[in-house]
């Protein structure tokens, strides 16, 4: 399937190829390679490609995408690589692995990334592809190549095996343009959010939290779920932030007792006076 064919001193950068990568490059980890090097005075880790010979050698990147990056903003013309002649299967888990074993990714990430994994052993495996990830009571049915990450994963995050599988149930369900929107939410979104998606079955249900955490309407993946059964009439319509503001307002003044609400009224009392003269403006205008 795939053979070291050389390993190669230097090449030029401009001559490595990047296209087709599972996660952009992020700032932040180009920056701590860059540090790296100023420290060490070398890059420790060797970028991967691989030489496609049906598109005239060209050098395609497998792994290394953030140390790429980096010799680039550094400035170098060349960088130390090792070459790769193999398939196309073999040169995604080479990037899958390189971004599990040494990155920090986020929990969307993580989430795509273990799905793409076991959707390539399953491709590579079939006879392992129709109930193999699923597993026995000890170790839930994964398959021994994937179950090392799960494993770790599992480690990493603080969770159960059972919840990592369904972190990868949540990326095997993602489209790219799916997970594209939410890498641009305004909010980052959590691990919690992608087990939430993970539990979600219906794909419409799918669409609208992933809708509504991209365009910052709801707070978390929980909260468009509850907003999803409310458009549905399956479930009463969740209070507005005013109206739970209002309700907890009510509740401490109704349970606070009378000497509270003297000192209340005392220190934010002319901050009343100017909203009951903001009320009596807004009646008067009503009238």
């Amino acid at each position: 399937m795939a053979e070291i064919l050389t390993t190669i001193t230097e090449v030029r950068i401009e001559e490595i190829v990047v296209k087709d990568r599972l996660r952009p490059v992020s700032e932040a980890g180009v920056a701590a390679i860059i540090a790296s090097v100023g420290e060490l005075g070398v890059m420790k880790d060797s970028i991967h490609i691989r030489k496609v010979k049906h598109r005239k050698g060209e050098l395609v990147l497998m792994a290394g995408a953030h140390r790429l990056a980096a010799a680039k903003q550094i400035g170098w013309e060349t960088v130390k690589v090792t070459c790769w002649t193999c398939n196309d299967d073999f040169a995604r888990l080479m990037e899958i692995d390189d971004n599990l074993a040494g990155a920090e990714l986020t929990a969307l990430d993580t989430a795509v990334f273990l799905a793409a994994r076991k959707r390539l052993y399953e491709k590579m495996h079939p006879e392992m592809a129709v109930g193999g990830f699923r597993g026995n009571q000890h170790t839930g049915n994964l398959v021994p190549d994937i179950m090392s990450f799960t494993t770790s994963t599992a480690e990493k995050f603080g969770l159960t095996e059972r919840h990592v599988r369904r972190l990868v149930s949540a990326g095997d369900n993602l489209g790219p343009d799916e997970v594209r929107r939410l890498r641009a939410a305004p909010k980052p979104v959590a691990l919690k959010d992608i087990m939430e998606i993970g539990k979600v079955g219906n794909p419409a249900e799918r669409y609208h939290v992933v809708d509504r955490l991209a365009d910052g309407t709801a707070k978390n993946a929980s909260a468009a779920r509850k907003l999803w059964k409310a458009e549905q009439g399956l479930a009463p319509a969740p209070a507005s932030p005013v109206d739970t503001a209002f309700s907890k307002l009510k509740d401490a003044w109704d349970r606070a007792p009378k000497e509270a609400c003297l000192r209340f009224l005392e220190e934010r009392g002319d901050a009343i006076d100017t909203l009951l003269n903001d009320l009596g403006r807004t009646g008067d205008r009503d009238g």
